[in-house]
């Protein structure tokens, strides 16, 4: 599903609206296309010039990382899983990532929801996988027969840009580092054109 037009067989591979889930059914198959090539990276390291972004919504609920980086970042990160990172887990039962990371020279353990997933992309076979993730996380439920309301984290003032990093963590600003645009790694997916 890399364009919207398939010549060699024929068809448009855009979906057009139906009463089925395509969309959703499409986007879990490459959610798990992402846990799966995580999976093997955490049983098997990473083959040759592989190496992953992972774009997350810092502001999710669940998501746990120093505070600095979040200040820094608050509302969405880009993380790369390249030469220096340890631990990777992935523990699909309360459906979370966790990474070890250094980030300025401090070793950091990121608890990464996988709802909060926005971005995947292994850059060298130029796959780019985009997730849906709705501008606000849900609200838990209330526990039943409490008067509970629950308080929805602020909107950040402007969105951050994703940090990139070279192996470990993402880079600091002001430390002369190189920012690296996903765009030329952009396929189509779910969530429209690339």
């Amino acid at each position: 599903m890399s364009d919207d037009h398939d010549e060699e067989n024929g068809f448009d591979a855009a979906i057009p609206d139906s009463l089925m889930p395509y969309d959703s059914w499409i986007e879990d198959s490459y959610r798990h296309v992402m846990l799966r090539a995580l999976d093997y990276a955490a049983a098997h390291g990473l083959p040759g010039d592989h190496h992953f972004y992972l774009t997350f919504r810092t502001d999710w609920p669940g998501v746990e990382m120093p505070d600095r980086l979040r200040a820094q970042y608050p509302h969405e990160i880009t993380i790369v899983l390249q030469h220096q990172f340890w631990d990777l887990k992935i523990d699909r039962a309360r459906q979370i990532v966790s990474v070890g990371l250094s980030f300025g020279g401090v070793p950091s353990t990121l608890v990464i929801p996988m709802a909060a997933i926005s971005a995947f992309a292994d850059p060298h076979i130029r796959l780019a996988l985009r997730f849906s993730v709705p501008e606000q996380p849900p609200v838990p439920a209330a526990p039943e027969g409490e008067n509970v309301v629950p308080v929805q984290p602020a909107a950040a003032a402007q969105p951050a840009a994703p940090a990139a990093q070279e192996g470990e963590g993402a880079k600091e600003k002001g430390d002369g580092s190189q920012v690296v645009s996903l765009a030329a790694f952009r396929k189509r997916g779910p969530g429209g054109p690339g």
